[in-house]
């Protein structure tokens, strides 16, 4: 008999302020052309005042739930992938673990930047396997509008608020690449890198800071990183780009997500692309585009997905899964 963690559950939660291209135009010297020529986004949404990064995580989790025909009290851990968090602690997976009135189990924090959710999804399959929990909880959540230098007309265009998630439940399996639930993982990190994408603030200025970029670094580093990891990842199960139904991506920007598909040697027909509607939504991207694609009719059951990300670390990773 073979383990598998297999999604019981989507769902996500965007904020109600849709904020275009036009509206930017006001604040800082760009046009909807530029911004949309160089990224691929034409809108995104924003936290409301007094609206936070728990509260978005928690609305979230509640479409998962729903969707899997579940309550709090069925789940025995929540993992949350986030730079946003409410607090430098308590942690917002136990902001949210309490906002949905689960008493029991486990909640903590992943914090891997845009690959945080790639990170998380590997941890809550590493629960699942070893028996340590039957049905987690994994959330990314982020409000990245509250990290942005409205000077800076090279970011702050970029990002967005929003939030998805996926109940991971344990299901047996035939121990081969039919199965339902995730086949492999691939994590990455090298700290040499961790000036090209950084925020300035924290416990060593005192203040929250900033997000700062070195966007032409980034995107390098992304497109050469991310088609890596996803063939190592099928490589760890004997599958190529061939055997991949959808690729779902990090939605950070349409070139790198195009170039990765080209590495891949897949059509864009292959990739769930929502980075136009959301902007990068940072560790609730991937969450955000499987739950949309899911309801677009895109992804079906017994489809097989990669997810791949790369965030400030930098940080990057694959998961391989057969929905």
């Amino acid at each position: 008999m073979t383990i598998r963690a297999v999604v019981k559950g989507v769902g996500h939660y965007l904020p109600d302020r849709i904020v275009p291209n036009s509206e930017l135009e006001a604040l800082v010297e760009t046009t909807d052309e530029w911004i949309k020529s160089r990224s691929g986004i034409e809108r995104r949404h924003y936290a409301a005042e007094g609206q936070t990064t728990a509260d978005l995580g928690t609305r979230a989790a509640l479409a998962a739930l729903a969707d899997a025909g579940l309550h709090p009290s069925d789940i025995d851990a929540i993992i949350v992938a986030t730079s946003t968090a409410d607090f430098t602690f308590p942690s917002c997976a136990t902001t949210i673990q309490g906002a949905l009135g689960m008493t029991r189990g486990f909640a903590f924090d992943v914090q891997a930047v845009c690959a945080g959710f790639v990170f998380a999804l590997t941890n809550a399959n590493a629960l699942i396997l070893t028996g340590q929990a039957k049905r987690v909880l994994v959330i990314g959540a982020e409000t990245f509008s509250r990290l942005m230098d409205w000077k800076d007309r090279s970011t702050c265009v970029l990002f967005g608020d929003g939030a998805g998630a996926l109940v991971l439940e344990a299901a047996e399996g035939a121990g081969d690449n039919s199965d339902r639930g995730i086949l492999a993982t691939d994590l990455n990190s090298d700290g040499r890198y961790g000036n090209l994408l950084y925020v300035d603030g924290g416990s060593s200025t005192g203040t929250t800071g900033h997000l700062r970029m070195q966007g032409k670094e980034v995107f390098r580093h992304a497109v050469e990183k991310l088609a890596e990891t996803a063939h190592t990842a099928l490589a760890k199960i004997g599958m190529t780009g061939d055997d991949v139904d959808w690729i779902v991506p990090h939605q950070a920007n349409i070139r790198i997500i195009e170039a990765t598909a080209k590495r891949m040697q897949l059509g864009m027909d292959h990739v769930v692309v929502t980075v136009q509607d959301h902007g990068n939504t940072s560790a609730a991207s991937i969450p955000l585009a499987l739950s949309v694609g899911r309801a677009r009719g895109q992804i079906k059951q017994g489809d097989l997905l990669v997810t791949e990300a790369i965030g400030g670390g930098l940080a990057w990773g694959s998961v391989v899964l057969r929905w």
